[in-house]
């Protein structure tokens, strides 16, 4: 695991773009399991996650060829999950849609249980509850999953949780089921539109993309794709924005997906923040309207109202921590409701030690005050992707040298990120 020396304090300037989108990649990474012949993706984002995700599908009889940021696929169709990379497979909770993506090539089959960040109690409930809609039994054992099914026939049905890994689950179960599939209150957030706009390319039949009702016709198979370019990810965007604003610098940020980003952009605006957003252009796959967003220093102060994450096309769930270094600059007090997930909450205290006054009301919510004056320290990096960064951004405004350890939770979803911000003004090694 990588130590990040940040030695704070600078202003960050020019511009930076945004890189793919994480959990776009691996959504459509583990739907190539029912895709035989050979897939190319461009614009892979190169981390951790990505990585092991590459790992399993090797290590059960795929052959990858990386090729800067695009990857060849070859799925020949003999897939062994004896031979599976328990290891890799356990630290990334999205293989969970191995059981959407294989029910159709197996009747029966264990995977073993996921893992990923640790956020506290996170129940695959909203999966197991979809599935049972096709016919699928998902049994919990002690260290698998054990799945069965007889026959795989279109449902109608409302998710139990509108979810975005539990609605891709049913996604790849109803591409290839027989008839058609209603799915009442999906998520339709950006990883879930990618996942679909590339199994359209692949010979799916998804109509509704981006609202919340999903019609999907089944298809007797799917064929390779020739070269889809993963989106760029909102949530990269919003960490970048978050750096600017928390370190009072003016920059630039290009390739930012704004249909994602409107309602964190209007927060924003409300607490005093200037942004320039330029004309929107069209992302490589043809299917996102991106724009540049320009940041520049501002004085902000707290929300009237307590902020929160909700499905889009509320403020992004993973969006919502982004926001905790922000409000330690703004004057007043911001009630956070971070209700999603038992313990993220509590990782917020953590930049207390870098001089943030964060009070914690329960598991859920915060109090955050400002202005404060960020000071160096040393922390331990959680083992939680987004609490993660806000340390990071909090050391960058903080002046002098702090240490962030153990950092393979931000490696899990930004490539390089060290390297990247040198360009533009920090001053960060990775030891």
């Amino acid at each position: 695991m990588s130590n990040f020396i940040i030695n704070g304090g600078n202003k960050l300037s020019g511009s930076i773009h945004t890189n793919s989108a994480k959990n776009s990649a691996i959504a459509i990474l583990c739907s190539l399991l029912m895709i035989e012949g050979k897939t190319t993706l461009s614009n892979i984002p190169l981390i951790e996650e990505v990585n092991r995700i590459v790992e399993i599908l090797i290590s059960i009889g795929f052959k990858i060829k990386f090729d800067n940021n695009k990857l060849e696929i070859i799925n020949d169709g003999k897939i062994n999950l004896e031979t599976i990379d328990k290891q890799a497979y356990q630290k990334t909770r999205v293989t969970i849609l191995f059981i959407g993506a294989l029910v159709h090539k197996y009747k029966n089959f264990l995977l073993p249980k996921v893992s990923g960040c640790k956020l506290g109690k996170r129940t695959v409930n909203p999966h197991i509850i979809a599935l049972e809609h096709f016919g699928i039994t998902v049994q919990k054992l002690k260290n698998n999953y054990s799945i069965t099914h007889k026959q795989i026939k279109g449902a109608d049905f409302t998710m139990y949780e509108s979810g975005d890994t539990a609605t891709e689950n049913a996604i790849l179960v109803a591409v290839l089921a027989d008839g058609i599939t209603k799915i009442n209150l999906a998520s339709s957030n950006y990883m879930v539109q990618d996942l679909c706009y590339f199994l359209n390319q692949a010979g799916a039949k998804i109509k509704g993309i981006g609202t919340t009702k999903l019609e999907i016709t089944g298809v007797k198979k799917l064929s390779p794709v020739e070269n889809y370019s993963i989106m760029p990810d909102p949530i990269e965007s919003m960490a970048f924005i978050s750096m600017a604003i928390t370190t009072a610098s003016k920059l630039t940020i290009t390739g930012c997906p704004i249909e994602f980003l409107q309602l964190e952009l209007e927060k924003l605006r409300i607490m005093g923040q200037k942004i320039n957003i330029s004309q929107t252009y069209k992302s490589l796959s043809g299917y996102f309207d991106l724009v540049d967003i320009e940041i520049i220093p501002s004085h902000l102060h707290a929300l009237p109202d307590k902020i929160y994450g909700r499905p889009f096309p509320g403020l992004n769930i993973d969006n919502l921590p982004l926001f905790i270094p922000i409000l330690t600059t703004a004057y007043g007090k911001t009630l956070v409701n971070d209700w999603v997930y038992e313990n993220r909450a509590i990782y917020y205290t953590e930049l207390n030690k870098l001089g943030a006054k964060i009070t914690l009301l329960d598991p859920h919510r915060v109090i955050v005050t400002g202005p404060t004056k960020m000071k160096p320290t040393t922390i331990n990096c959680p083992p939680a992707l987004r609490p993660a960064v806000n340390l990071f951004i909090a050391m960058l405004a903080a002046k002098g040298e702090s240490v962030l350890k153990n950092c393979y939770s931000i490696e899990r979803g930004y490539a390089n990120l060290c390297e990247r911000l040198n360009k533009i003004g920090a001053n960060i090694r990775r030891e």
